[in-house]
Parts: C-alpha cells; structure tokens; sequence
C-alpha cells in the first residue's frame, strides 16, 4: 500500500435538520453499502441516529442540521452523526417499556452495533456506531 493512501474509504453528508432529511440519510447510507453484509444494521442505525438529532436537539431547529460519516474498511463500517447540540445532557441509552414511544432508539442501537461510542464538545454530540464487517456478531476483530 502507498504511504499516502489507505484502503479505507469515508463519506460525509450534511443534512439540514428536516424531518424528511432522516430517510434521505438512510438512502444515501443503503447506497453507500449496497452488497455489504452489514446494510440493513447500518441503515437501520443511521435512520435511529439521524432521528434523534432531529427530534431531541438543536439540529430540528430552522438553522439547524447534522453531519453524518460513513467510513468503511474490510473489517470496519462507522457511522457517526453529529448533532447541532442545544441540550445540556449527551445521548445515552435509556431502559424503557416495550409500551414506551420514546428513549428506546439508542439502547435498540448499542444492541445492533458491536460497539457505540458518544463524544460531546462545545458545539454538539457525535454518536458512534462501529459494525464489524468480516466476523461474527460480537466477535472483536482485535
């Protein structure tokens, strides 16, 4: 391999923070990985992701937005949305009934992906899914 180059590949997307930009998010994250494995996981977790950027902060503001990232290895798909902040407490997952119609979408998440990470700063929350591409659900690469 070339010291310059690497066999990862990332895409960025910068939604505003309509409703109708959560499926466009979906779409854009389907076409990116179509013949993957991971697919459906990956499409599922962005439309939960890009969801709660736009109900639950400053991202469904008219201003507003988010950034979604998809990076892809042989081993690794990431997929991060970063929100436009506007809230005082970080993503977190939330033990609800089944009757609940809110506060499941992270915790359904950290159960698809193998590993979820949240980042905040200043600005926002950057909310983390890694799947692992080339081995068996739950089993680290590493």
């Amino acid at each position: 391999m070339h010291e310059y180059t690497s066999r990862a590949r990332v895409w960025g997307l910068s939604c505003p923070g309509f409703p109708e930009e959560v499926s466009r998010a979906r779409r854009w994250t389907r076409d990116i990985l179509r013949g993957s494995p991971v697919a459906e996981d990956a499409e599922l977790i962005v439309s939960e992701l890009s969801a709660n950027a736009v109900l639950h902060t400053a991202s469904g503001r008219p201003e507003g937005g988010f950034y979604l990232a998809v990076a892809v290895s042989a081993r690794i798909v990431a997929l991060c949305v970063t929100d436009a902040g506007g809230t005082d407490t970080a993503p977190a997952v939330e033990h609800q009934d089944q009757e609940a119609e809110h506060g499941r979408g992270l915790g359904m998440v950290s159960l698809i992906a193998d590993r979820v990470a949240v980042h905040s700063n200043g600005n926002g929350h950057t909310v983390t899914a890694h799947l692992f591409a080339d081995t068996k659900r739950g089993a680290h690469p590493c």
